[in-house]
């Protein structure tokens, strides 16, 4: 069971502003919040797919534009991850809540028709990245049972989709809280240092005047891609909870968990333009260029070091980005639900809403996601990491301006920065 205890002195902003109490056997235990829980958190959230589909759409471009570009989405999905994380702690101080869902703190700012929108493009986005993730983490487990065993073709695809489904969502309904966090940490110093592997072996080909090659209007396709690549807004709530509405975690978490992202996607990219050109890259589809970093990297010179390396980075970023999706979505339903959050966090009907839809796509038509993706993945996080959150905090900052003694702080700027992250929220949607 779980509660949140009022403290008296909320104004500091380095103190909490409630307590995660947990009845553990005979006694009440405190399940203080773990700022590298919640980096990690973050940080697997965002690891996901987007890192090894980077290169596809920055190729063309070459390593300084999608630079600039990726570290210019990073700046801007921050911002937006800052005024989540604000707009949620204010509204469980005003409210008396903790654990309170996106749809929940949405509806509370902007009405019902902010709300549904908000619903629409969550609920979508967030299923079809479960699509993708447990397609691939399910293809990679075949992959690797079949590589074991030393057969070919003999597990069809739905097989091992459905293990990935069973094994990793059994991980996350029975485990405790606290087990699953350490768990997820553990799998993401696994995903580091996979990927370090991965970049130490993949430079032995890297050539310095690749790196020189420019196009800067090429670089406007890649945009949507490293939206969805920087994309882990959907987890802020649960962060802020978990932190006990201490901000100045809740800063650090943030900050620091799309920070390690950042600088994992800038040096992966780089890596493999610097040593993939666009001339090696043959036009072999209905005109369109297929590019397909795991194959290449698979097959290559490198050898199976690289290709084993490859495949656990592959897994454990799936993983991680899976845990992170469910967390988000548990945490929806529960903000729609009249029923008590603590039933409801290990209700078989709940996960199996969240599961099974997505197992059942992904059996059935593993390319499904990729399809929608190019069409409304834009439109999703532009508004649930862009519009509504500018929109939110600039209503809650007005609405409760007499309240600023109380109300923490987080995200940097008014009306001029709410403004421009609107703006160029409905420019991504062109993009």
């Amino acid at each position: 069971m779980k509660t949140a205890l009022k403290l008296d002195t909320p104004t500091q902003e380095s103190t909490r502003l409630f307590s995660n109490i947990e009845f553990d056997g005979n006694k009440l235990t405190h399940q203080s919040g773990s700022v590298l829980g919640g980096t990690a958190l973050i940080a697997g959230t965002t690891i996901g797919a987007g890192v090894l589909a980077l290169p596809a759409v920055t190729l063309s471009s070459g390593v300084l534009p999608s630079t600039v570009l990726l570290i210019a989405i990073w700046l801007y999905t921050l911002i937006s991850g800052l005024m989540i994380a604000e707009v949620t702690l204010n509204t469980m101080h005003r409210v008396g809540r903790p654990n309170l869902g996106l749809l929940f703190i949405v509806e509370n700012t902007l009405g019902f028709l902010g709300a549904r929108i908000a619903a629409a493009a969550y609920l979508f986005l967030n299923y079809a990245f479960l699509v993708a993730y447990i397609t691939q983490g399910g293809e990679i487990l075949v992959s690797t049972a079949s590589v074991v065993c030393n057969v070919q073709n003999v597990l069809p695809e739905w097989v091992g989709i459905t293990m990935f489904t069973l094994l990793f969502g059994s991980m996350m309904y029975f485990g405790r809280e606290k087990i699953v966090e350490k768990l997820n940490n553990v799998f993401v110093a696994i995903l580091i240092a996979s990927f370090l592997g991965i970049l130490l072996l993949i430079s032995t080909h890297l050539q310095i005047g690749k790196l020189l090659y420019q196009n800067w209007t090429a670089v406007t396709p890649a945009v949507s891609v490293m939206l969805v690549a920087m994309f882990y807004h959907n987890i802020v709530p649960v962060v802020v909870a978990q932190m006990e509405g201490d901000a100045r975690k809740i800063r650090s978490c943030i900050v620091i968990g799309s920070g390690i992202p950042l600088v994992m996607f800038l040096a992966w990219n780089a890596v493999i333009l610097g040593s993939i050109t666009p001339d090696i890259v043959q036009n072999i589809s209905n005109g369109r260029i297929i590019f397909d970093p795991l194959q290449i990297l698979r097959s290559g010179s490198t050898g199976e070091s690289l290709g084993a390396l490859v495949s656990v980075f592959s897994e454990f970023a799936t993983i991680t980005s899976f845990i992170g999706v469910v967390y988000s979505l548990l945490d929806f339903f529960k903000g729609i639900s009249n029923v008590d959050n603590n039933q409801l966090s290990k209700s078989q009907p709940l996960y199996l809403i969240i599961l099974a839809p997505p197992m059942i796509l992904g059996a059935l038509n593993p390319s499904i996601f990729f399809t929608a993706l190019d069409y409304s993945g834009t439109f999703s996080v532009s508004v649930l990491a862009g519009i509504i959150p500018a929109l939110m905090i600039w209503k809650q900052r007005e609405a409760h301006s007499h309240l600023n003694s109380i109300n923490k702080q987080l995200a940097p700027g008014g009306k001029v920065i709410f403004i421009a992250m609107i703006v160029i929220g409905f420019l991504f949607m062109w993009a």
